[in-house]
């Protein structure tokens, strides 16, 4: 049967935004198809009449609902718009065992699932739903929307393809066979060694002290996780890390094959100083390439914001909030 299992909730508001006196919170529950129990923040105006445009949220990839998706969900809820910011399975508040592993499959299910959550909602219209990603959620997103035909409205913001980046390396520096088979060797080398030990092995977080060699977008990571800007001590990447093995899944399953064929309308968004901006742009010309279904897409080049600016908005509110309430008004509403 699907039935949500108890969780241990955080009852205070912990996020590492400030909280909106025009929105309403609530914590909530939901179940994906492999019996994992999700945790959420639904927002909602408090001027809010009727059933709403919805909008589920995630992401970073290693970021909790408390962070970026939290800022996200309760923007577009001062927008007239019904938002859930949720923690992916094996992460954050949500249930799952082991923690802190990560699945292509599953971490599409989670969107999924929080779209079966809101088609349910008394609050919600089940025939306007969208999905926001952030980082490598963004990746996630497009992916659920190749596979869901319930979403109609998909936002992909300073998005990373975590398949291309675990299999390719950064900036495909390690697209070889080569590379690619010393990779594995080391990840079933580590396999070998967590199972005698009996548990699982951290990667670590983003690095802690910053090395002065560290390149940019380690420094950049590191000014927001590990900083007050956006330090939460449920973030794998403010600490820990995901396991050693947690991402070994995404080395051999691309997760965008066929996102040439989503109907629904898609806004992939970049900064166009972040080091991730191939990945956006990539995804886009991808998306198009051979489509039918191409007067429905936007690919937005932010000019000067690097890739957390899309997290907070940085030092001078990047996250275009205006388009995407736009956006989102024009295709939900």
């Amino acid at each position: 049967m699907m039935k949500t299992t108890e969780l241990k909730l955080v009852k205070e508001w912990d996020k590492t935004f400030p909280q909106s006196d025009k929105v309403d919170h609530s914590k909530v529950t939901f179940v994906n198809r492999y019996g994992i129990t999700l945790a959420a923040d639904m927002y909602i105006s408090k001027k809010a009449e009727g059933r709403l445009p919805a909008i589920a949220v995630c992401g970073p990839f290693g970021a909790v609902k408390e962070q970026c998706s939290g800022l996200y969900a309760q923007t577009m809820a001062e927008r007239g718009f019904l938002t859930l910011a949720f923690d992916p399975s094996f992460t954050g508040e949500s249930g799952g065992r082991p923690r802190y592993m990560a699945s292509p499959d599953i971490n599409t299910e989670d969107f999924m699932a929080a779209v079966d959550f809101l088609s349910l909602n008394e609050k919600a219209d089940p025939d306007h739903i969208g999905i926001i990603g952030i980082c490598g959620w963004g990746g996630m997103a497009l992916n659920a929307a190749a596979l869901d035909t319930r979403i109609k409205a998909t936002v992909a913001s300073t998005m990373y393809d975590m398949t291309r980046v675990n299999a390719n390396g950064y900036f495909d520096a390690e697209d070889s066979e080569e590379a690619r088979y010393e990779k594995k060797a080391a990840m079933c080398a580590q396999r070998t060694k967590d199972y005698a030990a009996g548990e699982y092995t951290l990667g670590g977080g983003v690095v802690d002290p910053l090395p002065d060699d560290a390149p940019f977008f380690v420094k950049d990571y590191y000014d927001y996780y590990k900083t007050d800007r956006g330090y939460h001590e449920r973030s794998l990447n403010s600490n820990g890390g995901w396991n050693v093995i947690g991402c070994e899944s995404f080395m051999n399953q691309p997760i965008l094959k066929y996102s040439n064929e989503i109907r629904s309308a898609v806004l992939i968004m970049h900064g166009d100083k972040a080091h991730s901006y191939y990945f956006g742009k990539d995804a886009y010309e991808a998306m198009v390439k051979d489509s039918k279904y191409t007067g429905n897409k936007e690919f937005l080049s932010i000019p000067g914001a690097v890739h957390t600016d899309l997290y907070d908005g940085g030092d001078k509110d990047y996250i275009p909030f205006d388009k995407l309430e736009a956006f989102f008004t024009e295709y939900l509403k």
